[in-house]
This record gives C-alpha cells, structure tokens and sequence, in this order.
C-alpha cells in the first residue's frame, strides 16, 4: 500500500491524458466514437456519486477525473464536427445495451452486482471504439489509454483495503488501459509498415518516352477527318477546277 495521497496523482495524470486527446480531437487528429465517451462519461460521474453516497473517500476521486476526462473529449467532437467517427448501427446497439446495464446497476441493492454491473456497462460502450481502434488504428493515439492505466495502478496501490467493490474499477482502468494501448500501437506500427512499402508511382521523364507513334492502341497516322480508314476529306469546288 502507498500514500492515499497518490489516488490525487492518477486522477491528474488522467485528466492530462485525456485533456491532451481532447486537443488532438479539436485539431482533427484522432476522432472519438460519441457513444463511448459518452457512456465513458456517464457510468464513472453516476458512479463517483455512489461512492459520494458511501463516503469512499480519496478513491472517488479517481472515478471522477476518468468520468471528467471522457466528457472533456465528447465535448470537443462537437466543438470539432469534422473529426468525430460516424456512428453505425453496431455502435448504437452497444450503446443500448450498455444503457439498460447503467439501469440495471442504478436498481441493484447488491453492491458488488452493482459495480460488476456497471464495469460491464463500461466495458460495452467501449467495444466501438476497441473496434474503430483495430480496424483504423490512425485515428487513436494511445496517451490516453496509458494515462488511464497508471490512474488505476496508483488508485489500486493507494486502497487500504480490497474487496471487489474497491479492487474491481481500478483493476478494469489497467486492463483497459494495456489493451487499447497495445491495439493502437502495434495496428498502428503495422499499417505504417504497409504504407512503407507499397513503391511509390514513378513518373516516366519525357525523353525516355516513347514515340506517340510506337504507343500501343494508337494508329501511326492520324484518322481522317470523318475517322474512316482510307477516306480522306472531300475537296470543295473550287479546288476541283
């Protein structure tokens, strides 16, 4: 166990993570899926307000900064409307069942069902983008996703005691974290690799052209003017005398 001091340290540090993609989202650099962030904004801020409620203590703080952050960037894709990710029926379908399990978690009296019900709220509202960021990796940087793992790590190492309700959201952040990472830097690095190599198209310098007479598909006199073979243009009158 470390200070609980350092719980502080994780919630700034992503709150930085996610203030930096949201000036990267302004500049149209990366370009959130709505339905994420907004869930990613939802489920932590009705949580932070449980744990309020239950009088958690310094461990609230770090469900607020990773509620905060998300809404930060959903806020940006509207400032920005050119760099947000057009949502699909597949999104919007992750975005319903997440919201029935935001619900359902709301109308639980277990505690424990209830955080592993909100955890799986989350984790559905984030399946759009752990898609987006497999098929288009370009449009993701990882900082984010990093900044958010380390937040879970000093929130885990910061609990004085651990249970699921108190392990279990911290230990989610660092999955989450290491995989969005992970997909974004190595797809990334792959899809560099194939830009890298497909050769450049070269141009042909003039002089090493050919004649347009020894091109292929092209006659080596000219059509007639009716574009006939063997006809040419009918002399006028007065040229006939």
């Amino acid at each position: 166990m470390i200070d609980p001091g350092f719980a502080l340290l994780g919630a700034a540090l992503s709150m930085l993570g996610s203030s930096w993609y949201a000036v990267l989202t302004l500049r149209g650099v990366v370009r959130p899926n709505r339905v994420t962030w907004f869930l990613w904004a939802a489920a932590p801020g009705i949580a932070f307000g449980a744990q309020i409620g239950d009088g958690v203590g310094l461990p609230a703080v770090t469900t607020l900064a990773v509620g905060l952050g998300p809404l930060l960037i959903l806020c940006a894709s509207f400032a920005n409307r050119s760099s947000y990710w057009r949502v699909s029926g597949f999104d919007l379908s992750c975005g319903v069942v997440a919201a029935v399990a935001l619900l359902a978690w709301l109308a639980l009296d277990d505690p424990v069902l209830a955080v592993l019900t909100a955890l799986a709220a989350d984790a559905i509202g984030g399946v759009p983008t752990v898609v987006k960021a497999w098929r288009h990796p370009d449009t993701e940087r990882p900082i984010v996703y990093l900044l958010a793992a380390a937040n879970g790590t000093l929130a885990l190492l910061s609990l004085s005691a651990y249970d699921v309700t108190t392990v279990a959201f911290p230990v989610y952040l660092i999955l989450l974290g290491i995989t969005m990472c992970a997909i974004v830097s190595r797809r990334g690095r792959r899809s560099r690799a194939l830009d890298d190599s497909t050769p450049p198209t070269e141009r042909i310098p003039d002089e090493h052209r050919p004649p347009r007479s020894a091109r292929p598909g092209r006659p080596a006199r000219p059509l007639p003017h009716h574009g006939v073979a063997g006809r040419g243009v009918r002399p006028r009158a007065a040229d006939r005398r």
